[in-house]
């Protein structure tokens, strides 16, 4: 299930973490690549301890914490704090797949990646290629949103960006560990969850809203694992 979320940052903490990120010391990517990706990763990144990354991380989670879609897709249990990177010209990162588990640096807490996330940052027409590419089971899938808008889609996918041809592209990347396992359960709850939200806001007289939500929260008992 690949959700696109839109307007995750508005544009005053857009513009403000765009700040940040001018002025931070970036890192070889590299650095935090597993020993199969590490040969088609070319870019740059805030490590993990940077005080940016720190800053910007937690306010990032503090702003999807408020978030309804992200909640309903996601069913966030665990959350890696976000990381980011920078593509300048001639950087890419080649065919991959996520660890399926992932350390919470300066802990000894452990996060399955069932979901991985990017935040795109730099405006869609201020650098040319960069587009995340998703191996879906109907083929490939290009994503290129605007800055603020962000994008969840499944750890265990094979993915890519393509070569950055010009300009700059700064995007917020990191991963959750969902209540619910499987992406194909997730689906269903969260096409379940937009049914009755639609039908509450259309016709909330409907008596059937309470037995729909009522299959929504047993299924939600039969599945989440928190």
């Amino acid at each position: 299930m690949l959700i696109h979320l839109k307007q995750v940052l508005d544009p005053e903490s857009l513009e403000k973490c765009r700040a940040t990120l001018e002025q931070a010391d970036w890192s070889d990517g590299r650095g935090s690549a597993g020993y199969l990706s590490r040969a088609v990763k070319r870019n740059r990144q805030l490590p993990d301890d940077h005080p940016a990354a720190r800053e910007l991380g937690e306010k990032i989670v503090r702003i999807l914490d408020g978030n309804q879609q992200f909640t309903a897709a996601a069913l966030p249990a665990k959350i890696v704090p976000p990381l980011f990177n920078c593509y300048e010209e001639d950087n890419s990162y080649g065919r991959h797949v996520d660890g399926a588990i992932r350390p919470v640096f300066g802990t000894p807490h452990r996060v399955r990646t069932d979901i991985s996330a990017t935040l795109f940052l730099s405006e869609p027409d201020s650098y040319s290629g960069g587009e995340l590419i998703m191996e879906d089971t109907y083929g490939p899938v290009e994503v290129k949103l605007p800055a603020g808008d962000m994008v969840l889609y499944p750890g265990s996918s094979v993915h890519a960006v393509k070569p950055v041809t010009s300009g700059r592209r700064l995007a917020a990347f990191f991963w959750i560990q969902s209540m619910v396992r499987g992406d194909h359960r997730r689906s269903i709850l969260y096409e379940l969850d937009k049914a009755i939200q639609r039908i509450a806001t259309e016709t909330p007289e409907q008596e059937a809203l309470v037995d729909l939500a009522g299959v929504y929260h047993n299924l939600l008992r039969e599945w989440a694992d928190p």
